[in-house]
């Protein structure tokens, strides 16, 4: 664990001024408790868009915004419609793979998963062409271009998951071990498209993907839901194992070479493979509307300038069967954010009136791809100028009360600040995200204000507790990775599910909020941050 202490922070011991950053309001733990069992319930059919869970959730959230006395958010509506494809595809049993040294299939869910964003019925790879293109990565400002040279007119990409600096021990490699937007999945795809190929593989690794081939089965198979685009789509977007990435290279020109090695040179060009690709897709089309959940408690002089605490409600719903349970209820990931914000909203309702207004933004379709808040960054409802901070809320989890907070994106934004003076007031310390090598700051509902030059505060405890050692948090975390990350195990056990962390992280993000809310200053985006131009 030694290595972890380098991510360890000297606390900046900042004048407090309490009235300022912390409050008698308690945010309710009983609250806190009583929202996630049921909107973690089976009732509830694991909160997926277009389904019943999805028309249970959305009103559940509104009626309890409206006990508290929050006004609808949207106008006269509690709702924003989020228009949404649903695309149910079923792939064909096999990916077949030829080349000179051998052909072989690999198997629908055991070896590879295929899906397609484009709104027809019937998609298709015949015979396409495989090229290897290293992480598939176009950066003008690191010199480097993986699609270079070569017309990739009907042709399919096979690139590496994450991005050149993960692992490779130099701290100037795009950001060394921490991961860019260019090491994520959704960039590899749309770039792809950009270049005009038909089809992409992302190879899957565990560790640099940061989750296990059940977490690809579980959020790759059957129905997902995209925003229609105008946007280039490739036919085929896929997954494949890293044993059946070793049978195609084995198959393939690049026999015995270290694939890896090759990727992280500056210098790489793509590498055909001589070896095609079959693959097809049928899809059943649904055309509706998802929901995002708003609800409002207006200021007082300064009412036209709002906090956005956003936390998505989704979830997905009845899939596959694991140990004989097929509903994922998302107790964790995010009915614990979902009940935060019901639980702050309670905590502001209590409080004295603010400056500013607070909004609480519930969003569709994180699990899908972000797009609930994707949705909302392209149609605010409120001004992103106007808009101070955003502070969201996902997956909070822990078995105790935490000594630290842990901020996703630390370095970004003076959000940083804010949450050191409300952690100090709280005993705590701040870190950085000690594995940003996973790419956590790009895979949760903050990323899509950032997107549109709202600082936002993604953050928890996660490192090391009051009564626990660094090596038992580790320890939990790593369980609930491994064992309830995306799958039906992740359920909330009265009694046993222990909430005083969830409850010391959602004070916090009360505190910041009622400062943030009390005062005339925008925080800014630290120089460097790639979002502070969009604000300025």
């Amino acid at each position: 664990m030694k290595h972890y202490l380098k991510f360890l922070v000297l606390l900046l011991f900042i004048g407090c001024e309490s009235d300022k950053t912390a409050s008698s309001v308690e945010v309710d733990p009983a609250t806190i408790a009583r929202h996630i069992e049921r909107l973690a319930s089976d009732d509830f059919l694991g909160r997926k868009p277009f389904t019943e869970g999805e028309v249970k959730t959305v009103n559940y959230l509104k009626d309890e915004f409206e006990k508290l006395g929050l006004l609808p958010g949207n106008g006269d509506s509690f709702f924003q419609d989020v228009p949404m494809v649903e695309i149910n595809g079923m792939p064909s049993a096999n990916m077949v793979m030829a080349g000179k040294n051998g052909s072989f299939n690999l198997d629908y869910l055991n070896d590879f998963v295929a899906t397609t964003n484009k709104v027809t019925t019937d998609v298709s790879l015949d015979k396409s062409e495989l090229v290897f293109a290293g992480y598939g990565i176009v950066a003008p400002e690191y010199g480097w271009n993986d699609y270079e040279g070569m017309d990739w007119a009907g042709k399919t990409a096979v690139v590496l998951i994450n991005d050149p600096g993960f692992q490779s021990g130099d701290s100037t490699l795009f950001k060394g071990n921490e991961m860019t937007y260019y090491g994520r999945w959704t960039y590899k795809y749309e770039e792809a498209a950009r270049q005009g190929a038909a089809g992409l593989i992302i190879i899957h690794d565990t560790e640099p993907a940061s989750y296990g081939w059940t977490v690809i089965e579980s959020g790759w198979a059957g129905a997902r839901l995209i925003i229609e685009s105008d946007l280039p789509q490739l036919e085929v977007e896929s997954w494949i194992s890293g044993e059946s990435a070793q049978k195609m290279f084995d198959a393939s020109a690049m026999k015995g070479q270290d694939y890896q090695t090759l990727a992280r040179n500056k210098d790489f060009n793509p590498i055909p493979l001589n070896v095609t690709v079959s693959v097809s897709i049928k899809n059943e089309i649904k055309k509706d509307v998802s929901k995002n959940v708003a609800a409002l408690i207006p200021g007082t002089d300064r009412k036209d300038e709002y906090i956005i605490y956003s936390g998505h409600w989704d979830h997905f719903g009845v899939g596959k069967a694991i140990d004989g349970d097929s509903i994922y209820n998302g107790a964790v990931d995010n009915a614990s954010g979902t009940a935060g914000l019901l639980a702050i909203a309670e905590a502001f309702k209590k409080s004295n009136p603010t400056k500013r207004s607070i909004v609480f933004l519930a969003v569709t379709g994180e699990e899908q791809g972000l797009l609930g808040s994707a949705y909302y960054a392209e149609n605010p409802i409120y001004n992103p100028k106007q808009t101070v901070a955003n502070i969201n809320i996902d997956a909070l989890d822990s078995p105790g009360k935490m000594k630290d907070l842990t901020i996703t994106g630390y370095g970004q934004s003076e959000m940083d600040e804010y949450a050191k003076e409300a952690a100090l007031h709280q005993g705590r310390y701040i870190i950085p995200d000690p594995v940003a090598e996973k790419g956590y700051f790009f895979r949760s509902d903050h990323f899509n204000f950032a997107k549109i030059g709202i600082p936002a505060l993604y953050a928890s405890g996660a490192y090391e507790g009051f009564d626990q050692s660094i090596e038992e948090i580790k320890a939990y975390n790593d369980a609930y990775g491994n064992n309830k990350y995306h799958q039906p195990s992740d359920e909330y056990e009265p009694g046993k599910t222990v909430l005083t962390g969830v409850q010391l992280d959602l004070q916090l993000f009360y505190n910041v909020g009622l400062k943030l809310a009390n005062e005339e200053y925008f925080p800014k985006w630290y120089e460097g941050s790639e979002f502070k131009a969009t604000r300025e």
